[in-house]
C-alpha cells in the first residue's frame, strides 16, 4: 500500500542530519552471513560473564524486584553511581570534591547529550583526525563547524591545535570544546603520551576551553610501557569531562555508559537526559552495580585483554603478510581496531566496499571517521569478534581485492607518508 501522506514535508530539517551508520549498516548485511566481518567493534562474546550475569540478574529480580523494576532517579541509581567512583578511583581516575556521575544509556547517549547542551548551530568545536564517527554524527545534529587536528604516533598535535585555536579566535569563531579518544584510540589505537596530554590541558587553560574525555578502550592496552593516565587525572581546573561506558568490559546489551565531570555540567545533562528516556534501565544498573562489587568487571577485564591481545597480534601478523607493500597502518597499542591506509589515491573504499563483500570480507570505510573529507584510500579493520583464523582469511581476501585494483596502475605515495616519518596524517 502506498502512502499518501507527504511525511518529507512535515519532518524537520534536522531528520536529513540524522545519517546511517556505516557500521550499523554493515552490521546488516553481515549478520548471518558468510562474510568475514571486519567491520563492527563487537566484543567477542566469549569474553561475557553469562553465567555470573545470570545469577546476579536472577537475585537481583527475586530480591530487590521492588527497586530493580521501579523508575530511578533520572542520573543514575545513587548506589550505582557510588560505586562507579570507586571502580574509577581504583582505574586512577581522579574524582573531585565538585564532580558528580551521571549514568547514560550507553556511551552514545552521553556523547548525544554533550551535542545538545554546549552546542549550537555555527559553534565550534574541535576533534582529532580521524576520530570517532558516531561522535562526529552525533556531534552533526548540532550544526557546528569542526576543526580536525592531526594525530601523529604521539597523538593529538598540540602544536597545530594551538595555531587552529589562534586562528579561530582570530575569526570570532566560539569553541565549546575539545573532543578527544586519548588512549587506545578508535579507529587507529594511538595512544597519546603523556607529555601531549599535559601540553593539550596547557592549551584548554590557556584559551579557556573545555576538554571531553572518551576513555571506551583504556582497559584494553596490550604493550607494556604505554601511559595510560586519564587526562582527568592530571586536570587540576576541572574543565575535563570524562566518559566510559560497560560496553567493553562487561556487555554492550546492558546499554550502559556514564559521565563524570563538574556538578554544574552532569546538572545539565542530567536536565537534557529527563526528555530523551527519564533514566537508563533500572535493572541493568543494578545488575552491574552488583558486578562491579563481585569483580565480576575486573575479572572480564583481565580476560578479555589476554583474548584480545592474541587477535591483535593475529591482525598484524595478517597484515604484514598478505596486504600490499605500500600500504601501511599505525601500530595499535590497544583497543579494538587496525586503521589500513592504502597507497593510491584511486582506490575509494567505500566504493571498493560492494566487491570485498562479494569476496566476503567486510571493512568500515575510513571517510566516516575524517571530519574534513579525506581518508577515502584508509579502511577501518575490528579485530576483537572475529577469531585468529578468520582474521587471517578476511585479511588474506581484502588484500587479494586491493592487489587487484592496484595491477597495472601506477602507485601514488599518500600523505600518510609524513605521518612515517614523524609527520602526521
Amino acid at each position: 500500500m502506498s502512502l499518501t501522506v507527504k511525511f518529507e514535508k512535515l519532518l524537520a530539517g534536522r531528520s536529513e542530519l540524522f545519517r546511517a551508520s556505516e557500521v550499523r549498516e554493515l552490521l546488516k548485511v553481515t549478520e548471518g552471513g558468510d562474510v568475514i566481518s571486519l567491520a563492527g567493534g563487537y566484543p567477542d562474546p566469549r569474553v561475557f560473564p553469562k553465567d555470573d550475569l545470570a545469577e546476579i540478574a536472577k537475585e537481583v529480580i527475586s530480591d530487590e524486584a521492588s527497586r530493580a523494576l521501579q523508575y530511578s532517579p533520572t542520573a543514575g541509581v545513587t548506589e550505582f553511581r557510588e560505586e562507579l567512583k570507586k571502580f574509577m578511583r581504583r582505574r586512577g581516575v581522579t574524582v573531585r570534591s565538585d564532580d558528580d556521575i551521571i549514568v547514560t544509556t550507553g556511551s552514545q547517549q552521553a556523547l548525544d547529550l554533550v551535542a545538545r547542551t554546549f552546542v549550537e548551530k555555527d559553534d565550534e568545536i574541535i576533534v582529532e583526525l580521524p576520530t570517532y564517527l558516531a561522535a562526529l554524527n552525533a556531534f552533526r545534529l548540532s550544526k557546528p563547524g569542526m576543526t580536525a587536528i592531526p594525530l601523529d604516533e604521539s597523538g593529538m598535535r598540540t602544536d597545530i591545535l594551538e595555531s587552529e585555536i589562534k586562528r579561530l579566535k582570530w575569526l570570532g569563531r566560539e569553541i565549546k570544546f575539545i573532543y578527544t579518544i586519548p588512549v587506545a584510540h578508535n579507529p587507529t589505537g594511538i595512544t597519546m603520551s603523556l607529555e601531549r596530554k599535559k601540553e593539550l590541558l596547557e592549551i584548554a587553560s590557556k584559551y579557556d576551553l573545555v576538554i571531553i574525555e572518551d576513555d571506551p578502550y583504556s582497559y584494553f592496552v596490550y604493550d607494556d610501557g604505554v601511559d595510560i593516565t586519564p587526562i582527568k587525572t592530571l586536570d587540576k581546573e576541572g574543565r575535563v569531562v570524562y566518559m566510559s561506558t560497560f560496553s567493553k568490559i562487561l556487555a554492550p546489551g546492558l546499554r550502559i555508559g556514564w559521565v563524570l565531570g563538574n556538578e554544574y555540567v552532569t546538572n545539565v545533562l542530567e536536565r537534557a537526559k529527563q526528555t530523551a528516556d527519564l533514566h537508563t534501565s533500572t535493572l541493568t544498573q543494578i545488575i552491574a552495580m552488583e558486578a562491579l562489587r563481585r569483580g565480576v568487571v575486573d575479572k572480564t577485564i583481565d580476560k578479555a585483554r589476554q583474548i584480545y591481545r592474541v587477535k591483535r597480534d593475529a591482525m598484524l601478523e595478517a597484515l604484514k603478510k598478505y596486504m600490499v607493500e605500500e600500504a601501511w597502518w599505525p601500530n595499535p597499542v590497544g583497543g579494538f581496531f587496525v586503521m589500513v591506509f592504502l597507497p593510491s589515491y584511486d582506490i575509494d573504499t567505500k566504493k571498493m566496499l560492494p566487491e570485498a563483500l562479494k569476496k566476503g570480507v567486510a571493512y568500515v570505510p575510513g571517510a566516516s571517521f575524517f571530519a574534513n573529507g579525506m581518508g577515502w584510500n584508509t579502511m577501518r579493520l575490528n579485530f576483537s569478534y572475529p577469531s585468529p583464523e578468520q582474521i587471517d582469511e578476511g585479511v588474506k581476501r581484502l588484500a587479494g581485492l586491493i592487489q587487484e585494483k592496484l595491477t597495472g596502475e601506477k602507485v601514488r605515495i599518500t600523505p600518510i607518508s609524513f605521518f612515517k616519518s614523524g609527520g602526521m596524517f
